[in-house]
Order: C-alpha cells, then structure tokens, then sequence
C-alpha cells in the first residue's frame, strides 16, 4: 500500500505566531476549564484564598516559594486530570474497565497534590508556629 508521506512540519508554526497560539491555547484550556469543570473552580478559589495568604505569613522565601508551588501544583495535577476524564469521555461513555483506571488514576493524582499541599502549608506553619502564636 503506498501512501505519501506525510510532513511533520506542514501544520507547524515557529516564532512569535507559535508562542502567541499557544498562550492562546493555553488560555482557552484555562477558560474551558473555569466553565466546565467545578473541581477546578474550587481549587481556583483555593488558590486564591492561599496565594495571597502567603504574603500575609511573612516566611522566609524558600517557605514562600514551597506555599505558592503546592498551590499551583492541585491546579496542574487538576488540569491534567480534566484532559485525561475528556479523552476517556470523548471516546466512549460506556463502562470500560481501562476507562474506569485512567480517570481513577487522574482523581488519585489530585488527591495526593491536595495531600502535599496540606503538607506543605502545615509544616510552614508548623515551623513558623511561635511567630504567629507566642
């Protein structure tokens, strides 16, 4: 069976038009995201609520850094987990046991990104405890 070859490249863009269409995707994704999914909307007003929060600590730096990165990190996790439920979704909504395993997986990844951030924040905390409370 011959076929042409396909170019890798034929749809490919380079540049400023690639890095504006994929803030552009990137954005839409967010948007999407905020409108359809509500555990994302939560960990949204999570973030909001504990980004700023950590300003307010006034921890050294580092400590700083591990608050905001465990916070954006449940928002990642999140929207990974979303584009893995879309996929399984959008191929079949019938009862799959390998279906059942991605999304599964793609929860656990969230849980355990809430664990660390849990972590994260109570260890500060913990080791900040007689700043705030002495």
């Amino acid at each position: 069976m011959d076929s042409e070859p396909i170019d890798p490249n034929i749809h490919k863009n380079s540049g400023f038009t690639r890095v504006f269409k994929a803030l552009s995707y990137s954005l839409q994704g967010l948007a999407s995201s905020m409108k359809h999914e509500a555990a994302f909307r939560q960990e949204v007003f999570l973030a909001v609520v504990l980004i700023p929060a950590s300003f307010l600590l006034q921890v050294p730096l580092m400590q700083q850094l591990i608050l905001v990165a465990s916070v954006l990190l449940v928002l990642i996790i999140e929207l990974l987990n979303s584009a893995v439920e879309a996929v399984v979704d959008d191929i079949s909504l019938r009862n799959r046991p390998l279906a059942k395993r991605a999304k599964d997986m793609g929860s656990a990844a969230v849980l355990l990104s809430l664990l660390n951030c849990f972590i994260c924040w109570a260890s500060v905390i913990a080791l900040n405890w007689d700043r705030y409370f002495s």
